[in-house]
C-alpha cells in the first residue's frame, strides 16, 4: 500500500478546544503546525459544551483561586493530584481573559465585565455557599469559544486536515514519538506525519455507553492509539453521568439551567435535592446529583408513564430570562423533548457524558510513564489525565482543562522542538506496517462480525454492567463479556469492499478504539473494591470507617491499566500542592 509522507515541526490530533489553543501557541511561535480533524475544527464536540467556563475573575461577587480550588479537590473526591489542580485555579482568570482578547463573545453585566454563573459544586469561602465562577456565552459557551480559537489559528496560519482520521501512533524503537499516520477518509490515502512533537487532543469516548450526550465522532481514538503504542491509562473507571440528559434521547442540557435557577423535582412534584444535599441542592456535584435521581426513579418516584425519569423545572423563571440565557436549551427541550420549558418542566435522566481518566500527563502536557516523560508526546483535553478531575470532574472545569492544558501543552512542545534542531529521525517501518495490518485486514477479512452489531453490543454490556451504580457481581460479568466482545471486534467484516471509502470502514477502525477504552474502564472498576466520586460500588457503603464507602487507607491511589495482558499498576495520588497548603481529607458533603 503506498503512504505518502508530510513533515511538520508540531503534529496535534484533535481540534476541539485543546487543540486548537495549543496550535495558537505553536503556529504564533513560528512552527509548522498541523492539526488533523474528523471533522471541520468547530463542529468538534467543544462545540456541545453549554454552560460555561470557571475562573475566578469575581465578577459579580468575591472570590478567589484558592476556593476554586478547594472545590475541585473537593468535587474530584480527593483523587485529583492538587499540584496540577493548584496549576489549573491559579492560571484560570489569565487564561479567560486571554481568551477573550481572542475575541470570545462572552455575556457582558451591566458593568460590561464577562457575565458569570453559578454551577454545581462552586461554592465560596472554601464550601460556605454558592459562588458566580462560570464564564457564559449564554448557552453555547463551547460553540463561542471554537470559533475564537479557529479564527486565531486561521490568523496564524496553522495547516488544517479535516476529515482525516489518525490510525495510530508511530515510535521510535527507544520509545520516542516521531508523529503519527493517518487515512483522508474520503480517499483513504494514507499518510505519514512526521513531526518532532505530537499531541493528541482527541477528547473522550462517552459512545462506549449506550446513553450518552456525546456525539457519535467521540470513540476515544487519541486514547485507544496510546494503548495500542504500549502507554497505559489512567483512571479509566471514572465516568461522570450528567444529571440532566433529556430522557430518551440523551441530549445534554446544561447544568447553567440549575445555575440560573432549575429546580429538579420527582413526581410528587418535591424538590427532593434538599434532602440530599441540604446546603448546595440542586448545584451539588454531579455524582451527587445523579445518584439522587437514579435513588428517586428507584424508589418508585420517577416521572412520567414508567416512572423513569425527574423534571427540571424552570417555569418559575421569567421568559425573558430563558429566552437571554438559556436560548438554547429551550430549543433542545422543544425539539427533543417536546416541552417548551417557559411553560413545562423538562423530562431529564442522567446520561454518561464526561471521561475523568485518560493518557496519563503532567500539567506542562507531558505523557509521563513510570515517573518519566515520553520524548515527543503530549496529551491535553479529555483524552489526557492530568489529573485535575479524579474522580468526578465540576462543571466548567472541563472548559477549563481545555486552555490552560491546552496552552502549557503548547509551550511545553515550544520548548521541546526548539532542542531538538532541524533533523528529524528515520521512522521504523515496522511501524508503519504495524497500522497497516490493521486496515488490511478490515479490506481482506471474508466474514466475520457486524460492525453495528458488535458495538451495539459492548454499548449495552457496559450501560448494564458499569452505569451510575455499580455491583459486584455485575462488574466481575461485565469484564467476561467484553473481553469476549473484543475477540468479535478484532474479527469485524466489511461487508462492501469495492468502495474505496465508506462510513462502515472507520466505524469499524473506530470501534477498535472504543473497544480499547471499554476494557480498560470495566476491568479497572472492577479491581477497585472502593465507592469513590462516580465510581459507586454496592458492597463499598457510607459506614464511620469509609465516609461516603471511600478507603483512603487502600485506595488513594490512581489506577493504570496497561494493554498487554490487561494489566493494572496503581502510582499514589499528588497529595501536595506546588504553593499552598494541602486540602485536607475529609468527608465530601454537600
Amino acid at each position: 500500500m503506498k503512504v505518502a509522507r508530510r513533515s511538520f515541526d508540531a503534529v496535534i490530533v484533535g481540534a476541539g478546544g485543546a487543540g486548537m489553543r495549543a496550535a495558537v501557541t505553536l503556529a504564533e511561535s513560528g512552527l509548522k503546525t498541523a492539526v488533523i480533524s474528523k471533522v471541520f475544527p468547530t463542529r468538534s464536540h467543544t462545540v456541545a459544551a453549554q454552560g460555561g467556563v470557571s475562573a475566578s475573575l469575581g465578577n459579580s461577587e468575591p472570590d478567589h483561586w484558592t476556593w476554586h480550588m478547594y472545590d475541585t479537590v473537593k468535587g474530584s473526591d480527593w483523587l485529583g493530584d492538587q499540584d496540577a489542580i493548584e496549576f489549573m485555579c491559579k492560571q484560570a482568570p489569565q487564561v479567560v481573559v486571554e481568551l477573550e482578547h481572542y475575541g470570545m463573545p462572552f455575556d457582558r453585566t451591566d458593568e460590561g465585565k464577562i457575565y458569570q454563573r453559578p454551577f454545581g459544586g462552586h461554592m465560596s469561602n472554601f464550601g460556605e455557599k454558592p459562588v458566580r465562577r462560570a464564564c457564559a456565552a449564554a448557552d453555547r459557551t463551547g460553540h463561542a469559544m471554537l470559533h475564537a480559537l479557529y479564527q486565531r489559528n486561521v490568523r496564524a496560519n496553522t495547516q488544517f486536515f479535516v476529515e482525516w482520521l489518525a490510525l495510530d501512533l508511530l515510535r521510535a524503537a527507544d520509545g520516542r514519538v516521531l508523529g503519527v499516520i493517518a487515512m483522508e477518509m474520503e480517499s483513504g490515502e494514507i499518510t505519514v506525519f512526521q513531526a518532532k512533537a505530537t499531541l493528541f487532543a482527541t477528547g473522550g469516548a462517552g459512545r462506549i455507553y449506550y446513553s450518552s450526550t456525546n456525539a457519535f465522532i467521540n470513540t476515544g481514538d487519541g486514547v485507544g492509539m496510546a494503548a495500542r503504542a504500549g502507554i497505559p491509562l489512567e483512571d479509566m473507571e471514572f465516568w461522570q453521568f450528567h444529571p440532566t440528559g433529556v430522557a430518551g434521547a440523551g441530549v445534554l442540557i446544561t447544568e447553567g439551567v440549575r445555575g440560573e435557577g432549575g429546580i429538579l423535582r420527582n413526581a410528587s412534584g418535591e424538590r427532593f435535592m434538599e434532602r440530599y444535599a441540604p446546603n448546595a441542592k440542586d448545584l451539588a456535584s454531579r455524582d451527587v446529583v445523579s445518584r439522587a435521581m437514579v435513588t428517586e426513579i428507584n424508589e418508585g418516584r420517577g416521572c412520567g408513564l414508567n416512572k423513569d425519569h425527574v423534571l427540571l423545572d424552570i417555569t418559575h423563571l421569567d421568559a425573558e430570562v430563558i429566552n437571554k440565557r438559556l436560548p438554547g436549551i429551550r430549543e433542545i427541550s422543544i425539539q427533543f423533548a417536546g416541552a417548551d420549558p417557559i411553560k413545562d418542566p423538562i423530562p431529564v435522566v442522567p446520561t454518561c457524558h464526561y471521561q475523568m481518566g485518560g493518557i496519563p500527563t503532567n500539567y506542562h502536557g507531558e505523557v509521563v510513564v513510570n515517573g518519566a516523560s515520553v520524548p515527543g508526546f503530549y496529551a491535553a483535553g479529555e483524552c489526557a489525565c492530568a489529573s485535575v478531575h479524579g474522580a468526578n470532574r465540576l462543571g466548567t472545569n472541563s472548559l477549563l482543562d481545555l486552555l490552560v492544558f491546552g496552552k502549557s501543552s503548547g509551550e511545553s512542545m515550544v520548548e521541546y522542538i526548539r532542542k531538538q534542531g532541524s533533523s528529524q529521525d528515520e521512522i521504523p517501518q515496522s511501524e508503519i506496517d504495524r497500522s497497516l495490518a490493521r486496515v488490511d485486514r478490515l479490506n481482506t477479512q471474508k466474514s466475520g462480525a457486524d460492525v453495528h452489531q458488535t458495538r451495539l453490543a459492548m454499548q449495552r454490556t457496559m450501560q448494564s454492567h458499569a452505569g451510575v451504580f455499580r455491583f459486584k457481581d455485575m462488574l466481575a460479568q461485565g469484564v467476561d463479556k467484553i473481553l469476549e466482545i473484543e475477540k468479535q471486534v478484532l474479527q469485524t467484516e466489511i461487508k462492501d469492499k469495492s468502495q474505496v471509502w465508506n462510513t462502515a470502514r472507520i466505524e469499524a477502525l473506530e470501534l477498535e478504539n472504543l473497544i480499547e477504552v471499554a476494557k480498560a474502564t470495566i476491568i479497572s472498576a472492577n479491581a477497585r473494591t472502593e465507592s469513590r466520586g462516580a465510581h459507586v460500588r454496592d458492597d463499598a457503603p457510607d459506614t464511620p470507617e469509609h465516609p461516603d464507602g471511600r478507603d483512603d487507607a487502600n485506595w488513594l491511589k490512581h489506577t493504570l491499566w496497561f494493554r498487554e495482558n490487561n494489566r493494572l499498576e496503581y502510582k499514589p495520588v499528588t497529595l501536595k500542592p506546588l504553593t499552598v497548603d494541602s486540602v485536607p481529607l475529609k468527608k465530601r458533603a454537600y
